[in-house]
């Protein structure tokens, strides 16, 4: 159910977030939502994981409870996005 909520205009949304959030010199349409985040995908680090947090809590009102469950949520584009839209929902 929770793939039907997810849009493509949510991932544009969470794309042109981490790009401006974190000041990313990147255009947010190349970024691949499957590519990963953190290592060799984006390439982001820690610090950038908190401010993602922070950031995808104020954008959406929603909440990302624990490392675990944020290391999950954070690995990609497509798993920020189908978390965001399981919270929306009440599924998650």
């Amino acid at each position: 159910m929770a793939e039907t909520l997810v849009t493509q205009e949510l991932k544009d949304r969470l794309k042109r977030l981490i790009v401006d959030r974190l000041k990313l010199e990147v255009d947010p349409d190349s970024i691949d939502s499957a590519e990963p985040l953190f290592g060799a995908g984006l390439g982001l680090d820690s610090i950038d994981a908190l401010e993602l947090v922070l950031g995808v809590e104020q954008e959406f009102g929603i909440k990302i409870e624990d490392q675990q469950v944020g290391s999950a949520a954070l690995a990609s584009v497509d798993a920020l996005a189908d978390f965001v839209a399981a919270k929306r929902a009440g599924v998650a």
